[in-house]
């Protein structure tokens, strides 16, 4: 079981969260990820890994990291594009994903890189893994638990539903969905879809919807990054919050106590 240090409970440590930066390979490319945990927290507890959105490995997915840690986990936010690259503009954003929209297995070599690392950490559990992804990152987690991913579970957040088909034989993770109401890059017509295909073989999955809130609703930056590059997008304090106790009640179930 998981000794979570909650700040200001009698007789607790507040949490004292390790950061730190950890160079692996990939697809014949170095990739640098994020580490975060809590050093008061003794012994092995569940893992997380955080795929970012499709800028990169910015301070967003980091941020995500850093409170995973403070709730008791482990976490490493994912370098996508290798050497740590983000990309500064939709263009950018657009050719450094374009590989991994296309390639699917470069997604399953890029985050089995990733996991295998955050498995030698002593803090991991490796029986009990999840993944968590934004926008293209939660697009990357759903696929790469449709490749076969020992997961326990993958929280996709804003993310995309496309890809390579679900196949009962490979999917072992259990899922949740968090979907913004009004979002016009995913519609509700390719979540129910998705849900009607998980359903057909058998993976145990739910779907929160959260009324009024668009594409990218759980990153404090996206208002501005909206208007400044003109996409729908706009941060929704309501849906991050309830979309984050979501997930939280979620590995509460599929981690082992």
């Amino acid at each position: 079981m998981v000794s979570i240090s909650t700040p200001g409970k009698p007789g607790s440590l507040s949490p004292k969260i390790k950061e730190e930066t950890v160079s692996y390979m990939a697809n014949g490319m170095t990739y640098k990820g994020f580490i975060a945990y809590d050093e008061n927290v003794k012994g092995k507890r569940p893992a997380v890994l955080v795929v970012p959105e499709w800028w990169g490995l910015n301070d967003y997915p980091k941020m995500r990291a850093r409170k995973l840690a403070a709730l008791g986990y482990i976490a490493m936010a994912v370098d996508v594009f290798g050497n740590g690259k983000v990309a500064a503009n939709p263009t950018e954003a657009q050719q450094f994903t374009g590989a991994l929209y296309k390639d699917p297995n470069l997604i399953k070599s890029l985050l089995d890189a990733a996991l295998n690392t955050l498995k030698k950490y002593p803090q991991t559990d490796p029986d009990n893994v999840a993944a968590i992804g934004y926008c293209f990152g939660g697009f990357v987690a759903l696929n790469y638990a449709k490749l076969g991913a020992d997961l326990k579970g993958v929280v996709s957040f804003h993310g995309g539903m496309g890809g390579v088909p679900v196949d009962k034989s490979l999917f072992k993770a259990k899922v949740l969905v968090c979907q913004g109401g009004i979002d016009k890059f995913v519609s509700m017509k390719d979540v129910d879809k998705f849900k009607h295909q998980l359903d057909s073989i058998g993976v145990e999955n739910t779907v929160k919807v959260y009324a009024n809130a668009t594409h990218a609703f759980t990153n404090p930056d996206a208002t501005a990054t909206g208007k400044k590059f003109n996409m729908p997008i706009e941060y929704n304090p309501q849906a991050d919050k309830d979309s984050w106790n979501d997930m939280k009640v979620f590995f509460g179930k599929i981690f082992n106590k």
